[in-house]
């Protein structure tokens, strides 16, 4: 019997579960996850995407850790913050092999928390190219709504890059945080990851209260890189801009009459 096989059968028994119900929950036959703990057949990627975060064990160790070893056990639920372990990170590529950048709508929100490690579901995103970005990372953009980040106004995209390390978050650096409970938000960071494990997510409204979100509580991380906004920023007309305007104008009315 393989190590896969092995942990799927430990853990199904330790969420009391037959190997019907365990099998209606990831989508698959009885008769195939019979075959997974009996060691003839090994899951795709899909379905170790769905036992992984079904177990809340990643990938790789579900694959390569005998977890009923309690010492592995341990390690299979600690957060994986410097993106050491596998993650499975899904993407598309146009016909001449340039990663796309998936756009995750408003009303598709709720749907990419669960399928946002999915290939297929990911697949079927909407998707667009910017040549800016060829080349130098994966990217993904965000529907916003609210007005919590002002001036950016509700229904901006945001384009983020995947951040694979999170120890590497910088304070007061706007991010997209997929998160389990909060769902996906956009935010000021305060890095308190080595201190508390947890996030401080700050908004530039100050309407709204900080509050912390524990890393266990994160799925992905997004570096904002650029935004799109069909609302055009306006001018800054304080009191200090109006001077300087004014102040530029009769240097140069100054220098005209002296020419």
């Amino acid at each position: 019997m393989s190590l896969i096989s092995e942990n799927i059968k430990y853990f199904r028994k330790q969420l009391g579960l037959t190997q019907e119900q365990l099998a209606q929950k990831v989508g698959i036959k009885r008769s195939l996850l019979g075959a997974y703990e009996e060691g003839r057949a090994e899951p795709g990627l899909e379905t170790l995407t769905s036992l992984s975060r079904l177990f809340g064990a990643t990938v790789d160790l579900l694959i390569s850790e005998s977890l009923q070893d309690p010492d592995k056990r341990k390690e299979a639920f600690n957060k994986d913050i410097e993106g050491k372990k596998l993650r499975v990170l899904a993407i598309t590529v146009d016909k001449d092999d340039n990663e796309n950048i998936q756009l995750v709508p408003e009303k598709a929100a709720a749907g990419y928390l669960n399928g946002y490690s999915d290939p297929e579901y990911v697949a079927e995103l909407p998707k667009f190219y910017l040549p800016i970005f060829s080349g130098s990372g994966t990217y993904r953009a965000f529907e916003i709504k609210g007005d919590s980040m002002l001036p950016l106004a509700s229904g901006s995209l945001i384009v983020g890059q995947y951040v694979e390390n999170w120890s590497s978050l910088k304070d007061q650096q706007t991010y997209v945080l997929v998160t389990v409970n909060e769902g996906i938000v956009y935010k000021r960071v305060q890095n308190n990851i080595k201190k508390t494990e947890t996030l401080k997510l700050i908004s530039d409204n100050p309407a709204y209260e900080p509050y912390d979100v524990s890393i266990e509580d994160v799925l992905e991380i997004w570096e904002s890189k650029a935004y799109i906004s069909t609302d055009f920023p306006k001018p800054d007309m304080s009191v200090e801009k109006l001077s300087a305007i004014v102040s530029g104008l009769q240097k140069q009315m100054n220098k005209l009459s002296n020419d």
